[in-house]
């Protein structure tokens, strides 16, 4: 199934896609009382596991063997709408971690060392940081160039892991365990520093707002039975920049888990990116960046398409 986060007052509720339109759990209830069992957050709905998920199947099988009467009420209530009528939050609008793998495609490191003095070799490990939550992003909510820093912005697709409950300390053969799906998460990164080697300010360059698209949906673990075997496709004004297969993973999932894990102590609804390949703006000959009236879409199988357009943003002004 594939389960979406509502952007709503005061704060953003579940819901899951059935065809075209989304159900909203809170205003389904009226309806199918059912549907009152389902949390509102997201982290508290993936922290249920399988029995939140089985009842989640049984409602979305009272909407597709109901009657048509039913269907109408829950179209009355506002409980079920077409998914381009529904503004989405970000698919956890408030994770409590957002790891931010690096370094993680063989062809991403070989472009990168053409232009900077970074190895192509595989690290021996590993490497991550913290994205900030504060830059999170909806679908289709614009991503905004910062004026401090507007003139080199990439744009790096990630294929992402939702974690569904406690992780920490386990080992590979347990890793897949914690996995409630998976999501889309876009890297976006000011490049101005990169060229000087300075990869502390490279990730600065990826902590500001708006530079975390994340959506549009969470597919179930139980819908993507081999996360290995994917396309991921990034375009940018409908140009294909990046075209990978997650096959091509330097690190397996459940090898990345586990190598986390012994640091990071992962909680349901906390989000794991598994880095971005080759094809970003920065390593390409001329260089390609984002500009006010782009529209990134990155799609990966699966999962569906986070697409974000892209505008100027002005100087916020601190009193």
């Amino acid at each position: 199934m594939k389960l979406v986060s509502i952007d709503a007052m005061p704060g953003a509720r579940t819901g899951v896609l059935i065809g075209d339109s989304v159900l909203d759990f809170a205003r389904a209830e009226i309806v199918l009382p059912l549907a009152g069992w389902v949390p509102c957050s997201m982290p508290r709905l993936l922290a249920a596991g399988e029995h939140g998920l089985d009842i989640i199947r049984r409602l979305i099988d009272a909407v597709e063997s109901g009657h048509s009467d039913e269907a109408e009420r829950l179209k009355v209530a506002g409980a079920l709408t077409p998914v381009e009528e529904v503004k989405l939050a970000p698919s956890v609008p408030r994770p409590g971690i957002l790891l931010s793998h690096g370094r993680a495609y063989r062809s991403h490191l070989d472009e990168m060392a053409t232009k900077t003095d970074l190895a192509k070799s595989i690290p021996e490990e590993p490497k991550a940081f913290l994205k900030n939550v504060n830059s999170l992003l909806a679908t289709e909510a614009p991503i905004m160039l910062p004026p401090q820093c507007a003139d080199m912005v990439d744009f790096e697709a990630e294929f992402s892991i939702v974690f569904g409950r406690d992780c920490h300390n386990v080992a590979p053969e347990e890793a897949m365990e914690a996995v409630a799906g998976y999501t889309i998460m876009h890297d976006v990164s000011a490049r101005d520093w990169v060229a000087t080697n300075d990869w502390d300010l490279n990730r600065m360059g990826k902590q500001l707002p708006t530079f975390a698209p994340l959506g549009p949906v969470i597919t179930t673990k139980d819908e993507m039975p081999d996360p290995h075997n994917l396309q991921l496709t990034t375009r940018v004004n409908g140009e294909t920049m990046q075209l990978a297969h997650t096959k091509d993973l330097i690190w397996r999932i459940p090898d990345l888990i586990s190598f986390f894990s012994r640091w990071y102590p992962f909680r349901a609804g906390d989000i794991l990116t598994t880095g971005s390949p080759a094809g970003v703006g920065f390593a390409r000959n001329p260089p390609v960046f984002l500009k006010a009236g782009d529209v990134v879409e990155i799609t990966v199988d699966g999962i569906g398409t986070l697409r974000n357009p892209v505008a100027a943003a002005e100087f916020a002004s601190w009193h």
